[in-house]
């Protein structure tokens, strides 16, 4: 009973200051002015949108076929190496790749689409890797013994058993594609960035606020629905969520 107690007293008290946060924002004008940007906010979403997109499907298109080429046993030595090229687009910070990019293909889309394309790269290719060469050796083995032929352990056996790593990797290559993104603003290619960066050089916590916040909802909104597409995806076997 006293659990019980504490745990509605806590959502009552959760209530009240929903509530009371409510009541401020409405007397201070605070819901007015975010309601002023809400146009800014659309049209800069759909750019910001269109970044993660662009850069995180060249990302997925790359990564999950490099992954693959490097689990395969010819590619056993030098895997690793490869893997250390890629840990420097994740290495470096990403304004300074934003800025290398700026450099040789100048200011706009192009360079920012690179940039998070290079900053994404790295957890799609090293969970794809990771999990084909997690693969319990008995099941290749198996798949081997009846028949099968490479391509077909790879797509028949491997492939859906690495699938729920895989798609972890993905789930956090676009959480932090969505969390740059932002920067992409400094180098010309619009996105929730502008109100972000332009909030904080005119002081104006609203305007900055305006661009966070949206910038956080689309972070977990996607992270939901990749987590949804994996869950129906993944086979129930290997897939500890339907378990």
């Amino acid at each position: 009973m006293p659990t019980l107690n504490l745990a509605g007293a806590g959502r009552l008290l959760v209530l009240v200051a929903v509530f009371l946060a409510g009541v401020w924002s409405q007397s201070s004008g605070v819901i007015d002015d975010f309601i002023f940007y809400l146009p800014d906010v659309h049209y800069l979403a759909v750019q910001h949108l269109w970044l993660t997109a662009m850069s995180a499907g060249l990302a997925i298109l790359v990564a999950i076929p490099l992954g693959i080429w490097l689990s395969r046993p010819s590619m056993a030595r030098v895997a690793e190496s490869m893997m250390q090229v890629l840990n420097v687009g994740t290495t470096i910070p990403t304004l300074a790749v934003l800025a290398l990019s700026m450099s040789f293909l100048g200011i706009g889309t192009v360079p920012a689409v690179f940039g998070l394309f290079v900053a994404t790269l790295l957890p799609i290719a090293r969970n794809t890797y990771t999990g084909l060469k997690g693969v319990d050796p008995a099941l290749k083995e198996a798949a081997a013994g009846i028949g099968m032929s490479p391509t077909q352990r790879l797509l028949r056996v491997e492939l859906p058993n690495a699938l729920y790593v895989i798609f972890a990797g993905i789930r956090t290559a676009l959480a932090i594609n969505i969390g740059t993104v932002p920067l992409a603003f400094l180098i010309g290619a619009g996105g929730l960035g502008e109100l972000i960066f332009t909030g904080i050089d005119l002081y104006d916590p609203v305007m900055m606020l305006s661009g966070a916040i949206p910038t956080a909802l689309l972070a977990v909104v996607v992270d939901m629905l990749i987590a949804i597409t994996a869950f129906v995806v993944v086979p129930r076997g290997v897939n500890p969520g339907r378990a």
